[in-house]
Formats: C-alpha cells, sequence, structure tokens
C-alpha cells in the first residue's frame, strides 16, 4: 500500500494549512538572510543556522543540518542562493530517514490475538487527554474496537474529560474516579478488553512531574500489572509534547525518556504556532519515532506522522 493510498487531498491540505505559520516565518526569515548573495556563503549558514535554532530545530539537530550544507558547498565549490531551499530540504529528510523507525501508513492495522495497548504519558495541559480522543475516534472509524482506561487519577477533571470523550466517540470507559489506584484501573481495562474482545486500548496516566523516582515508580506499576493480563503490554508508550512550547516539549521528551521507555511520540498544536520545527529535532535528537501530529481542533485533524508529507509540506 503506497504512501498516497492513505494520505488524502483532505488529509494534505489540513498539514499544510497547520504547518503555514511555521513555513512563513522560516521562509520568509531565509529570504531575508540571502537578499544581495548569489552563492551559498559562511554567512549565509551562519543566518541559517540562527533561524533553525530561532524555529526551535533544537541545538544539536541544526548543527548536523549546517555540517552537512557545508560539506556540499565544500564539495560542489558553488551553490546557488536559490538552490537552498532544495538543498535544506533534502538534508533535512536524510537526517529524519536516519532515525529508521517504519512508519505506520493507516489507523487501520492488522488484528492480533490480544488488545494492542497504548499508554498515554505525558505533562498535564498538553493536549493528552484529547489525543486520547481523537485517536479514539480514528481507531474507530478505522473498523477498530476501542476501550480507553483512566489511569490519570489524580486529577478529577482527567477522568470527567475522558468520560466526555467516550462519549463522543462512542466507546467504552473504565474508570473508577478520582484518587483509584491507577494501576487497579488499568488492570480493570485490560480485563474488560479481553473480555470484549477489543482490539485497541487506550490507558491515560497521571501527567505530573514532581519528581522523577515517583513517576517512574507509578509507570512501572502500570506496566507490570497490565503484563499480567496481557504480556505484550503496553505496545506504544505514547508520550504527548505540546509542539507550541518549542525547546520546553524537549526538555519534557529528556524526563519522560529517562523515567520511562518511551517509543512513540504525538506532537500536537501545531496549528497555532511557528515553532513546528521542533518536530524535525525531537525525531532526530531522541530516534523515537513521531506517530501522530495535532493539526486542528476537529477530530480529523490528528494524523499519523508522515516524514516526506511533513517535509513536503513546509518546503514545496
Amino acid at each position: 500500500m503506497g504512501f498516497f493510498s492513505f494520505f488524502t487531498k483532505k488529509n494534505k491540505e489540513t498539514l499544510d494549512t497547520g504547518l503555514s505559520k511555521t513555513k512563513e516565518s522560516v521562509f520568509s526569515k531565509i529570504s531575508k538572510a540571502i537578499i544581495g548573495k548569489s552563492k551559498v556563503d559562511e554567512e549565509v549558514l551562519d543566518n541559517l543556522e540562527q533561524i533553525l535554532i530561532e524555529s526551535d530545530v533544537g541545538v544539536e539537530t541544526t548543527l548536523k543540518i549546517i555540517d552537512r550544507i557545508e560539506k556540499r558547498v565544500a564539495r560542489d565549490k558553488y551553490i546557488g542562493t536559490s538552490e537552498l531551499n532544495t538543498i535544506l530540504k533534502e538534508e533535512i529528510m536524510f537526517l529524519l530517514n536516519e532515525n529508521e523507525t517504519e512508519e505506520r501508513e493507516s489507523f487501520n492495522f492488522p488484528k492480533q490475538e490480544v488488545p494492542y495497548v497504548i499508554m498515554v504519558v505525558g505533562v498535564n495541559g498538553v493536549g493528552k487527554t484529547t489525543t486520547i480522543g481523537k485517536l479514539a475516534y480514528q481507531f474507530k472509524k478505522a473498523g477498530k474496537k476501542v476501550i480507553l482506561g483512566a489511569s490519570d487519577t489524580f486529577r478529577a477533571a482527567a477522568v470527567d474529560q475522558l468520560k466526555i470523550w467516550a462519549e463522543r466517540v462512542d466507546v467504552d470507559i473504565v474508570s473508577q474516579g478520582m484518587g483509584a489506584d491507577p494501576a487497579s484501573v488499568a488492570y480493570d481495562t485490560l480485563q474488560s478488553a479481553v473480555a470484549k474482545k477489543a482490539d485497541i486500548v487506550i490507558i491515560d496516566t497521571a501527567g505530573r512531574l514532581h519528581n522523577k523516582k515517583g513517576l517512574m515508580d507509578e509507570l512501572s506499576k502500570i506496566r507490570n500489572v497490565m503484563k499480567k493480563v496481557v504480556p505484550s503490554a503496553p505496545n506504544e508508550v505514547l508520550l504527548v509534547l505540546d509542539a507550541s512550547t518549542g525547546q520546553n516539549a524537549i526538555e519534557q521528551a529528556k524526563q519522560f525518556t529517562a523515567a520511562t521507555d518511551v517509543n512513540a511520540l504525538a506532537l500536537t498544536k501545531l496549528d497555532g504556532t511557528a515553532k513546528g520545527g521542533v518536530v524535525i529535532g525531537i525525531s532526530e535528537q531522541f530516534k523515537i519515532p513521531v506517530r501522530y501530529i495535532g493539526l486542528g481542533e476537529q477530530m480529523e485533524d490528528l494524523q499519523i506522522f508522515n516524514r516526506k508529507a511533513f517535509v513536503d509540506s513546509l518546503f514545496e
């Protein structure tokens, strides 16, 4: 199944609109940086480095991009400034492809004997519950039976919000209310999912970073009890980050990846920010696949991340 078989015209329009602020910000700056210049020289590269860092691509990733462009300049002797966008696009694509993780093509992946379990982590306020609701919607739309587990029992609002989403999307939810043991909720959710032959389980967890040890202990306990019901669980530990916070998102990624084995990322609120470059920095720096991106308020606006579509949208 090829890329275009799932990436519809509507998906493309949503992606283009969602990335428009980042695109305008980066390219207006690049245009100014090359005014009066015919070739890519040291000054142009210095300016480009500054622009990428300001766009939240991240220092480490930016330096890798600049280093690769410098080598091209040294090799080809002359590179016109008109070629800069094309070269930048190629180098960013190369870096993202180095993160050799197989991209998922759609929300409709093969049925398993046991439920596919996604444990969702992230700090409060990044759009964690909304992302879970939109994921549930997309999986259900793809014909999957979905069950949610309200293991963020630290805040009453979190349980209530998840119940509202379950109602909106019309999926089952297991909850024991505020103050319940998060691991107990996760255990009950998986038992219910196995009994009901559910395809997908999405577990919400508390979004507080009061200290790393507390977080690690809680997440480890949830993981361990889930394994008692479904030994392969969790298949995905999905860290939700707010792209509009730029470098803060990278810091949160550092803290959560140190606390638990994160193996997938979701970046939300890309539509309201010029900091979309953070997607490139995080994907490259942590070598963890960006699985989903949030590009708007609507339920349809959560997309599966596709490297090529993302880079094409930024540079076309």
